[in-house]
């Protein structure tokens, strides 16, 4: 459907519809695995962000676009994406602006949902700065990987996410100074209308309730930014 993303073993419903264009957008953190990886990349258009390639060239998935300062990505896994005609974007390394940032910002100027993986699992810094840019942004989509998932609401905006497994953790966490007016449905711990500061992010480590058998919850902000997070396993 329109509104739908399908990821493995996760789908994000929005009440509105998506971009068509669809994109998979893989970095250099830890990498995802390759059956998830491979399932997710189905029908979807491909970047790679620096050490992002080299999971892509080991498992032949070919990128349109693959763009850093390639301080990490091996010299073969570049050769070949240039060589099968991939667009190469090079960045001096001393920039003031990761390759991360860099890649957001140039899917944020289109009509795009944005996937991004291989982006948690490493450094903190570079996941902080990830999580706030991507949060910051206009950009409808989300980050993922077979172990965790964050995805972002806005004002007025609601999501429902549907799981093939019970979380092992539902973590609401603000990106804006303050987020107002957050409601749950199908948490162990729901909140109605609810107020979550920066300055004391409680809403931590939330379960689905003990009737929700369908591991489907509903999340709905009045105003702010909100990152949903939800660890799938360990």
């Amino acid at each position: 459907m329109a509104n739908i993303i399908c990821l493995p073993k996760l789908s994000i419903k929005y009440p509105y519809t998506l971009p068509q264009n669809q994109l998979l957008l893989v970095g250099g953190g830890r990498e995802p695995e390759e059956k998830w990886l491979l399932e997710a990349a189905k029908g979807r258009n491909l970047w790679c962000i620096d050490h992002g390639m080299d999971i892509c060239h080991r498992l032949r998935l070919m990128p349109e676009l693959v763009l850093g300062d390639f301080d990490s990505c091996s010299p073969d896994s570049l050769q070949w994406a240039q060589s099968n005609g991939a667009e190469i974007e090079k960045f001096n390394p001393q920039k003031d602006f990761t390759d991360t940032q860099a890649a957001l910002q140039r899917v944020n100027d289109s009509d795009t949902f944005c996937i991004l993986t291989g982006a948690l699992g490493k450094r903190f810094d570079h996941t902080y700065s990830t999580v706030f840019t991507f949060g910051n942004t206009s950009l409808k989509g989300c980050i993922a990987d077979e172990k965790e998932a964050i995805c972002f609401l806005h004002s007025n905006e609601s999501i429902t996410l549907t799981a093939d497994f019970s979380p092992k953790a539902i973590s609401l966490l603000p990106i804006s100074h303050l987020v107002t007016g957050v409601t749950t449905q199908g948490l162990y711990w729901e909140l109605s209308k609810d107020e979550l500061s920066q300055m004391k992010p409680y809403a931590v480590s939330n379960v689905l309730s003990e009737k929700n058998n369908t591991h489907t919850f509903t999340i709905s902000i009045k105003k702010g930014i909100l990152a949903v997070y939800l660890l799938q396993k360990e």
